[in-house]
């Protein structure tokens, strides 16, 4: 049975969506190393203001406004000197007609309501500072203009209030919300779990470490990988050779530790086709897509897990990611769909007849390259920085014609 590009990627949200939903959440701390990047599973509200107090927003003095009113060049006000505020210090009480040194980020002394630059008076300097409880202070500050209610002062709350909503559900964590978590005095953070996949490839030419005629290096498992945890899953892979029952009993036994499997490889038409061989008798699906590359496509379900199957060939195996999986992988680690945009074909492009094309393609200055369609090509994978979509019912494209390009990052 033969299907569409749009109605496979139906028929595998419907797969998944369930899986996604019921995955349940887990607390993290807000200073744990796996936090960047996961997903809140629940609003997060804050447990104290941000500032947590009010403090002073230079190194100065505290005064009180009324006792600068008339300070001027021709009548300076001199004030002595009472304890000094610094960072981290107990707030203090500013007694009236003193002033108190005051250093950026300590609490204000209860009865001031300004500060003044230390480099704003006649002195333009500190003179000798004494903290509450090592002595008595001495000494004037002496102020020749006056300063307004609030000024160089960061109220309480000026930013958040305490129980104001810091990360809604669904917000992803970038490091900047990190610290807005912290600063409002959150400490345990719940996030999505997340989705744990086992990427299983097939094929008795993969098997063993020595390079030989007929073997070739497994790089799906580690590009799949790699793809995946880019999009926060967790991710195991196991390689299998070419026996359809063995591969039949691994799958049911994985089927119970993880919420996602994918196959690669083994679903073509062709003899060995050890994953449809292993799959269909459990029910599973295989048909093809109208698409190139990664036409032969397939999907189970094995003791409600869901099994996808992708084509073997790395170009397809990673395109067939990217279109069929990486939408509800992405929605789930509330990462944007890639946008279109719009570049001039540098060269005519041929595509065939009844099937939607995607190609590799290379950006450059308002122009795009677009690449070899082989499936099998993953340097040119690794070196595109781009997809072009080519539709079906288009088979070619002159050179000059502005066309839609993805931007692409794996």
């Amino acid at each position: 049975m033969a299907c569409n590009l749009e109605e496979h990627r139906a028929e595998i949200a419907a797969l998944l969506d369930p899986v996604l939903a019921a995955l349940g959440c887990e607390t993290l701390q807000v200073d744990a190393a796996d936090l960047p990047g996961r997903v809140t599973a629940a609003g997060v509200s804050a447990l104290l203001p941000i500032p947590a107090f009010t403090n002073s927003q230079m190194d100065g003095y505290a005064a009180r406004s009324a006792e600068l009113f008339n300070a001027s060049g021709e009548h300076p006000v001199a004030l002595p000197l009472g304890f000094t505020a610094a960072a981290g210090d107990r707030q203090i009480e500013l007694l009236p007609g003193t002033v108190s040194p005051v250093m950026t980020g300590a609490v204000i002394p209860a009865g001031a309501d300004t500060v003044i630059p230390v480099e704003a008076t006649a002195e333009g300097a500190f003179g000798q500072l004494v903290r509450s409880g090592e002595g008595t202070p001495t000494g004037t500050a002496t102020f020749t203009t006056p300063s307004e209610p609030g000024r160089f002062i960061r109220p309480a709350g000026q930013d958040l209030q305490e129980g104001a909503l810091v990360a809604d559900a669904g917000a992803r964590l970038t490091p900047t919300l990190i610290g807005a978590l912290a600063a409002s005095g959150v400490r345990g953070v719940p996030v999505r779990r997340k989705l744990r996949v086992l990427v299983c490839t097939t094929g008795n030419e993969l098997m063993g470490g020595t390079a030989q005629a007929g073997r070739i290096p497994d790089s799906n498992s580690p590009m799949l990988a790699a793809a995946l945890r880019g999009y926060g899953a967790q991710v195991d892979t196991l390689r299998l050779p070419d026996d359809a029952q063995a591969l039949g009993l691994a799958l049911e036994a994985q089927a119970r530790q993880v919420d996602l499997i994918l196959t690669v490889g083994g679903i073509s038409a062709g003899a060995y086709e050890v994953v449809r061989e292993a799959l269909a008798p459990r029910g599973g699906s295989f048909h093809h897509v109208a698409l190139q590359p990664g036409g032969p496509q397939g999907f189970a379900q094995l003791d409600g897990t869901p099994v996808l199957c992708f084509p073997g060939n790395p170009v397809s195996a990673l395109l067939s990611l990217e279109l069929f999986l990486a939408p509800a992988l992405r929605r789930q680690a509330a990462l944007p769909e890639p946008v279109a945009e719009q570049f001039e074909l540098a060269g005519e492009v041929h595509s065939p007849a009844g099937k939607h094309q995607v190609r590799r393609a290379l950006l450059d200055k308002g122009t795009v390259q677009v690449l070899d369609p082989g499936s099998h090509l993953v340097h040119d994978l690794a070196r595109a920085d781009a997809l072009v979509h080519i539709p079906v019912g288009i088979e070619y494209l002159a050179a000059g014609t502005m066309i839609d390009v993805w931007r692409m990052n794996v």
